[in-house]
This record gives structure tokens, sequence and C-alpha cells, in this order.
């Protein structure tokens, strides 16, 4: 995600390394009923650095997603319940783009023993049926990849897109496979190995501020099929306004319409309690780049929004694991949380 911001915005934003941070819990009734239940929020493990992808197996082991130094070193991380840290998958793709940002690492999806990964522009497909947490880890080298970023450039895409970043992905109808490419600004849909179409187009909105260009891209980040319909969050481009970020619900057959908006630097969606969803906002973009402790946990219906959680230290990627629990990967602070509401 690291080269995606900066990509989109052509400067380097300087993350700070900061050594605990309070949350202040902020929690309002709202009309689905969440009616101001404690959060509880732990750190499980720290020491990561610009992770990404975040996913938890039936044993609580935790993979996590590392983007690498621009030379295929990619790698996936397995972190036990108790926080010790084991390379899972090492050598996955990472390279420079032509914007001189690194594409490593991206979002990961454990469908029963088969673990996902979106790096660089390939899909990875890795059996962990067999694996535990401190085992030799498998190289990329040796697991079914697919090239996506070939597919996306020689698309003619009506946003004129230039570049490709899948980032997130998602299981839909028929176990068929949904991402979000955020460099195409587009939902691609996979059919089965290699066989991809475009299911949608997220479009941009218009610059409300004078800096920049009159168009800001949508910059698609978190996908979540709820059984009905797709919810896509946005981050939005350069200059990354506060408030303007959208969340899009796409119907199966690829029609876009809004579903939430008023939101700012939105990077990731699961699904919450209450009829509602989890979303994470990275951070309010200022005149030093983004800055740390100004994102949040946040449910919304579509129409009610509530702070679950603020000052959060630029939170990158959540993912629902019982009816209450949540995981968070804390960018900012190499960390990832486990946030549990009722």
């Amino acid at each position: 995600m690291k080269s995606l911001f900066m990509k989109r915005c052509s400067m380097r934003t300087a993350i700070a390394t900061l050594t605990c941070f309070a949350f202040l819990l902020l929690l309002a009734g709202c009309k689905k009923g969440l009616d101001k239940p404690p959060v509880h929020v732990t750190t499980v493990a720290s020491g990561l650095e610009h992770q990404i992808g975040l996913e938890v197996d039936k044993n609580g082991n935790i993979f996590v997603s590392l983007p690498g130094t621009g030379n295929n070193d990619a790698k996936v991380v397995a972190i036990r319940p108790n926080g010790r840290k084991y390379d899972a998958i090492v050598n996955l793709a990472s390279f420079v783009n032509k914007g001189g940002e690194i594409l490593g690492g991206g979002h990961l999806l454990l469908d029963g023993d088969m673990l996902y990964v979106l790096s660089g522009v390939y899909l990875y497909k890795a059996d962990i049926s067999g694996f535990k947490p401190g085992d030799a880890p498998m190289d990329a080298g040796s697991l079914p990849f697919e090239d996506i970023g070939s597919f996306v450039l020689a698309y003619p895409f009506q946003n004129n897109a230039f570049d490709s970043h899948p980032y997130n992905l998602t299981k839909g109808p028929g176990g068929d496979l949904y991402i979000a490419d955020a460099g195409a600004n587009a939902i691609l849909h996979r059919e089965s190995a290699g066989v991809y179409s475009v299911l949608a187009e997220i479009p941009g909105i218009a610059n409300p501020t004078p800096v920049g260009p009159p168009q800001i891209q949508s910059v698609p980040t978190g996908i979540h099929y709820d059984g009905k319909r797709f919810l896509v969050t946005t981050l939005l481009g350069f200059p990354f306004p506060a408030g303007m970020a959208r969340i899009y619900s796409v119907s199966t057959s690829g029609a876009v319409a809004l579903y939430k908006t008023g939101l700012t630097s939105l990077v990731d969606i699961c699904e919450g309690n209450n009829g509602g969803n989890l979303v994470l906002e990275y951070a309010v973009f200022g005149q030093m780049g983004f800055a740390p402790n100004t994102g949040s946990l946040t449910w919304t219906n579509g129409t009610t929004t509530e702070t679950i959680i603020s000052k959060m230290n630029m939170p990158i990627a959540v993912e629902k694991t019982k009816v209450n629990t949540w995981y968070i990967n804390s960018m900012g602070d190499g960390t990832v949380l486990k946030v549990s509401f009722h």
C-alpha cells in the first residue's frame, strides 16, 4: 500500500515509528442498535514493516504479507497466537514500477486450506494444509501463479487505466474470485485459473480542491461480498480529500451504485455486526503527507456511520474471525491488533 499511496501523489510519506498509542473509543448508539458496546483491543504481534494482507486460519495462526524491497523478495509471514513470527512464503514478486515505487505483497484470501496471495501483478496459490508456523518456508518459485497484470494492461478500459495493481480480493458467487485492481480502478472477475474478465470500472470524482488534477481517481482498495452484492471501498487519489472517500455497491452483473460517502481514505472492508460492515479509514492527508494516528475503524450500514476506534496509526487491513472478533494490521506501528466488541 505504501507504493500505491506514493504512486498517486508522487511524494514519499515518512511513517514515524511509535512505541505505543492510546485508543480513543468513541461509540454512539445507532439505528441498528450497536448500543455502545465495550471495545477491547490487544496487540497480538509487533515488529512488522509495511505489512498489508491479513488472514487467520482455523488454528488461530495469522498470515501477513510484506512488500519486500523491489527485488522479488516479498513474503508472507505466519504468526502464532503467542506472537512468534516465521516466514511462510518467500521470494514472492516485488519490483519497482514505472513510477519508481515498490509493488510487492498485497492482500491475502484463505479459502479452506488454499491461501491466495496477491504480489506484484500476480496471483499465487499456496496449499497450507500441511504447513505449520516454524516449518521451512515455501518458495514462491514452486507455487502456481497467474499474471493478472498482462490481462489488465491489454484491456481497453474506458477510464484510460495505464497500470495494474491487483490489491485486494474476495470470493463471490460460485466460489469465483473477484479482485480490486487499484491501478486499473476496476473490479476483475476470475472464473478459473487464467480466465479473467472485467466486472466493473469504478468511477473517479471531481476534485473539490484547487490542488491536483480536475478528476480524482477512485483507487479501489477493499472488496467484500455480502451474499447479494460487492461492497468496494475507495482511497481516492491525490490530493486525498478528507470526507470524500466512497463505498460503492457493485451488483453481480457489474452495475455500480453509491453505497456510502463522507469517509476518508478508505483501505479495507469486512463484515461487521448488527447488519453493517466495518471499514478502515487509513489516515488524513496533510501538508506532510498521511498523518500518523488519524485513522479509524468505522461501522456503517450504508445509512448510519459510527466510529468504533479513532486515532489509529495507519490501519491497513481488517479481517473478521468470529462473531464479535476482528484482526487489524496497523501499518504505522508494525503491529497486528485483535479487536472485540458486541
